[in-house]
């Protein structure tokens, strides 16, 4: 299995990295040399008989099933173990009373009537309460495995609207050669989520909290990215989801709710996903190029709503920092979608040159029109209905209600993000396809929202009954990307 980049020049060297490159080569890295980003130069298929026999397996033994057709440099026993060691439910132990913790992502059917099924997949019970974590556990532990092996250091450089950086440092702390630098957009993350990444007092973690919006920190990483010589200099990788092998660990609990949700390879389902990097709804979209019988794949956005208007108009529109709404589900704060040119680069039938002549209009012209309308950039949007995308969108007063009225109905209390998911998939659910929403993260992660739905406050696991009570260390800073160059060069010892 071999990568490419979404950019990648057909004239430059062979050698250049960022053709042709193994697993283990882009695994510690973000973005290729040429600032695109890594994709297999041909999805893996999945047949019927493999799926039929994956029904059996737990989710550390599917995930190694998955890996193992992404990853072919890396011994398939090496894989195992890593995946066994991840997936457990001592890991993953925070599941609701009524789910079993050995499921690691158990389903919950909220309702079935008239044909129509919605069912609510639990992604969020690993040690910081988030679906991020499904991946960044075992990034934590490819990340150790590759360090070892080359005997070498990593200095983790990232961008968080919230969970990220959370678990990421959960994941990364203590990790033998790794320090973590996380930025944050200062003061826009819920108390929860401040309190998790800035009470850690690990000597490799260090927390970055940047006066803007998270795409001000998103833009730091990819310049700091774009830096080859300070790159290589301070062995900079990145856990975002510029990452390849974050989004494809985050494909397997596709095939896991895929598989719980059917009983035959003959039935199709759909994936309803709150959505800001568009990291999360690619691993769905790989999961579908392999052969995963998924029929319809909703972006749920909140009131920043670039890919809501996008998958409605065919219209890539980036908001300025002034235009990205605070909103209370902070963790889709975001009006540049990183992975969105993982689909455009699909979309366009692979073309890098075309992808490069997009994405360079949306750092001139701040996006692009694929409509077809006269005086639109191209017509591509016209095949994006092949894809299965859907979209929709969900504001503060919608997400409020829907909390209260999943209470009332379901008798469980769901976050913020969810929220956004469950609203907009009850505008997609069709008779025969199951309806799976992806759920985000746990309430009590954003219990000024659900306090205001419920009056009451969210049920916290046991060990974060007082988390926003404890010390924090974090360095406040402007959105200055040579600022924060030095800081890092000031504390990587390198």
């Amino acid at each position: 299995m071999h990568y490419v980049s979404t950019r990648a020049d057909a004239s430059a060297p062979s050698s250049d990295s960022s053709s042709a490159a193994q697993f283990s080569d882009i695994l510690l890295g973000g973005l290729a040399p040429d600032g695109g980003l890594y994709l297999p130069a041909e999805y893996p298929q999945v047949t019927g008989a493999e799926l039929d026999a994956w029904r059996k397996l737990s989710y550390a033994d599917l995930a190694i099933e998955v890996l193992k057709k992404f990853a072919t440099d890396i011994p398939e026993a090496d894989l195992a173990a890593l995946a066994r060691r991840t997936y457990t439910p001592e890991v993953y132990r925070n599941a609701r009373p009524d789910e079993s913790a050995a499921a690691i992502t158990p389903l919950r059917t909220l309702e079935e009537e008239g044909g129509k099924k919605l069912v609510l997949q639990a992604l969020s019970n690993g040690p910081t309460l988030a679906f991020k974590d499904m991946a960044m556990q075992l990034l934590g532990n490819l990340f150790e495995y590759a360090l070892a092996k080359q005997d070498a250091q990593l200095n983790i450089f990232g961008a968080t609207s919230g969970d990220t950086g959370s678990a990421a440092e959960y994941a990364m702390r203590g990790k033998r050669g790794v320090r973590v630098f996380m930025l944050s957009p200062h003061k826009k993350m819920s108390a929860f989520q401040t309190a998790q990444m800035f009470s850690l007092q690990d000597p490799n973690i260090f927390n970055i909290a940047v006066e803007g919006v998270f795409d001000d920190c998103q833009d730091m990483v990819k310049a700091v990215s774009n830096d080859l010589e300070f790159k290589a200099r301070h062995k900079i990788g990145t856990v975002n989801s510029i990452n390849w092998a974050r989004v494809v660990a985050q494909a397997v609990y596709y095939f896991r709710g895929y598989l719980a949700a059917t009983t035959s390879n003959d039935q199709k389902v759909s994936f309803t996903v709150p959505s800001g990097n568009f990291g999360n709804i690619c691993a769905g979209h790989i999961a579908r190029m392999m052969g995963l019988p998924i029929d319809k794949l909703v972006v749920a956005t909140n009131e920043n709503d670039v890919l809501d208007e996008f998958f409605r108009t065919g219209v890539y529109r980036v908001r300025k920092s002034a235009e990205t709404h605070h909103t209370s589900s902070p963790s889709m704060d975001i009006s540049k979608a990183s992975n969105f040119e993982r689909f455009v680069y699909d979309l366009v039938g692979r073309d890098p040159a075309r992808v490069r002549a997009l994405f360079a209009k949306v750092e001139t012209d701040g996006g692009f029109d694929l409509s077809g309308q006269p005086g639109s950039d191209g017509d591509e949007f016209a095949k994006a209905a092949q894809y299965g995308f859907k979209s929709g969108k969900s504001t503060h007063a919608e997400r409020v209600q829907t909390i209260r009225d999943v209470a009332d109905d379901y008798g469980i209390v769901i976050d913020t993000h969810t929220a956004d998911g469950i609203k907009v998939a009850k505008e997609h659910l069709e008779e025969g396809v199951p309806m799976i929403v992806l759920e985000t993260a746990l309430a009590a992660k954003f219990n000024e929202t659900i306090l205001e739905a419920l009056g009451e406050d969210a049920e916290r696991p046991a060990g974060f009954e007082d988390i926003e009570a404890l010390p924090q260390k974090f360095t406040v800073m402007p959105p200055d990307v040579d600022k924060v160059k030095a800081y890092i060069a000031a504390n990587t010892g390198l």
